[in-house]
């Protein structure tokens, strides 16, 4: 029989609704209270605004057209207006693939055009961008986040809060929609390969929230800051819909500064953190930490890539909390194993969640494996995604014929249930908390014509946690320097996935796996490469 660790947790009851009638089922009864902030501004968007401005986004969907599983693609930084149209999306029945706004005009139409998405809403600053992308797409409409209502040649403004002049009569019911339809396309390359999208249905997102949450166990209490991206399943799920089905206030940040992110905490009373581990090294070691009063954080939960016991342990002397970390994925809406509160333990990511199950496996064998045994961390529930768009291959080698989800993380569970992950089975970079896969880099550096083979690993980095470093083989007579190479991939991928290091090397070891070559490759960086800045 296969050992299953299972939830110390009792079950919850998953309802069958939209996922914006539970993640608003708060927003009549806290009217008055604020839902939203935006750190730089103070704007505030209380719950009974932000009901009123999802219902008035749906209906001007509606009026134009909107149909049921209709795909939104939503390039936008974190603000109040994300959550807007967010859930007035899915109030349609409608489908949000949420874009990367750091990526380039490529990488823009490449999802575009593999979700299927026909309409597009953007902010001014991505305008120009956005516009050079789309040709060759399905979109039919384009609208702007613009405040003062101000309209681009072609393009439709949102007037913020408001939804004019896309109103129509504001929905007051979502659309009608089963738990399994879809309502998020976030993209991800899963445990190998190019970017995927990842099929997450309303069942999937409202199960994980409360799974999130009642392991969590924050409440409506909480103030919650989201520096970290709304685009990504983390900041999405972990910070947006769970804050806003708690009833707590979200303070949104488009990005980390450290100074602003310190000041916010202070002016808010933030009191649950949500953080990567490099924010986490500024937080343990940065002197302008002192100069701010962090007293209200409860706890700062830390994800998307692996934290050390020794990290944690220091950031959560000098602030004065709890400092733990998940685990989770994409594919897992996102989270599958979290710290009780009070009961946590260095190092580890945790206990599984409610309504879940976590199975360690021998990834030759694929036999079950008991408490203390290493092998790949295996998680099935009501999180699991329902599959990768147009890619049934790649979801058969993902969830298997038993519904469990491979992760591609190697690790083990202690006696009482917590996991700890030790090594990685897949084949990702992992670039402050961003995947970056390394397939993408090396199929672009085959496309240089001095290029003719190519490979790229992970090498570990004290700020980044892992940087892309690049293995070239120059074709016969050719020349190419490694700043050459690394321009020349830079400008064709968003700024976390460019190459750190180029290495010449006469051939590319063939190896029996690609993490057995991964290694041989790191090996041969001494005195080899060039470092860049």
């Amino acid at each position: 029989m296969p050992t299953i660790f299972r939830s110390p947790f009792p079950e919850v009851s998953i309802p069958d609704v939209s996922l914006p009638e539970f993640v608003l089922h708060k927003a009549s009864r806290l009217a008055s209270k604020p839902a939203l902030i935006d750190a730089g501004s103070g704007r505030t968007v209380t719950y009974g605004a932000l009901l009123n401005a999802v219902r008035r986004f749906a209906g001007g969907l509606v009026a134009r057209g909107a149909r049921k599983g209709e795909v939104l693609a939503l390039v936008a930084p974190n603000s109040p207006e994300f959550a807007i149209v967010f859930h007035g999306t899915a109030m349609t029945g409608g489908v949000v693939t949420t874009v990367n706004p750091s990526y380039t005009e490529r990488e823009i139409r490449a999802q575009l055009i593999d979700a299927g998405a026909t309409r597009l809403v953007t902010v001014p600053a991505l305008l120009e961008r956005v516009r050079s992308a789309i040709g060759g797409t399905s979109l039919r409409e384009l609208y702007l986040i613009a405040d003062d209502g101000a309209a681009a040649d072609g393009v439709m403004p949102i007037v913020a809060l408001d939804g004019a002049p896309l109103s129509g009569a504001p929905m007051e019911h979502a659309a009608p929609v089963t738990p399994g339809d879809l309502v998020a396309l976030p993209y991800s390359s899963g445990t190998t390969g190019l970017s995927k999208g990842v099929m997450l249905t309303h069942r999937n997102l409202i199960a994980n929230i409360l799974q999130t949450t009642v392991a969590g166990e924050l409440d409506e209490s909480d103030v919650i800051i989201a520096v970290l991206p709304f685009f990504h399943i983390y900041g999405m799920q972990v910070m947006m819909n769970c804050g806003l089905w708690l009833g707590a206030t979200v303070v949104t940040m488009p990005r980390f500064e450290l100074e602003p992110f310190l000041r916010a905490h202070q002016d808010y009373k933030v009191t649950r953190s949500f953080v990567v581990p490099p924010i986490l090294v500024a937080l343990a070691k940065h002197p302008l930490v002192g100069s701010y009063d962090l007293s209200s954080v409860r706890r700062i939960m830390s994800g998307a890539a692996p934290l050390s016991a020794e990290l944690a342990a220091e950031a959560g002397t000098r602030i004065g909390c709890e400092v733990v970390q998940g685990f989770g994925m994409t594919e897992l809406s996102p989270v599958s194993h979290l710290q009780p509160p009070g009961r946590h333990r260095p190092g580890s990511s945790g206990v599984t969640v409610p309504n879940a199950e976590t199975m360690i496996v021998d990834p030759v064998s694929g036999e079950s494996l008991g408490p203390g045994a290493d092998g790949e961390i295996c998680v099935r529930g009501p999180l699991v995604m329902a599959g990768y768009l147009n890619n049934p291959t790649a979801t058969a080698a993902t969830i298997d014929s038993q519904g469990w989800l491979h992760t591609g993380d190697i690790g083990h569970v202690d006696a009482d249930g917590y996991l700890y992950v030790v090594d990685r089975l897949k084949e990702l970079i992992k670039y402050k908390g961003f995947q970056v896969p390394p397939a993408e880099l090396e199929a672009l550096l085959l496309t240089h014509p001095a290029v003719a083979d190519a490979a790229v690993v992970a090498l570990a980095d004290d700020e980044a946690g892992e940087v892309p470093a690049g293995f070239v083989v120059l074709k016969a007579g050719q020349t190419a320097a490694a700043d050459e190479l690394m321009a020349y991939v830079g400008a064709r991928v968003a700024p976390y996935k460019q190459l750190r290091r180029v290495t010449f090397i006469d051939a590319i070891p063939k190896a029996t796996s690609g993490k057995i070559l991964r290694r041989v490759l790191r090996e041969q960086t001494a005195g080899q490469s060039r470092l860049a800045g």
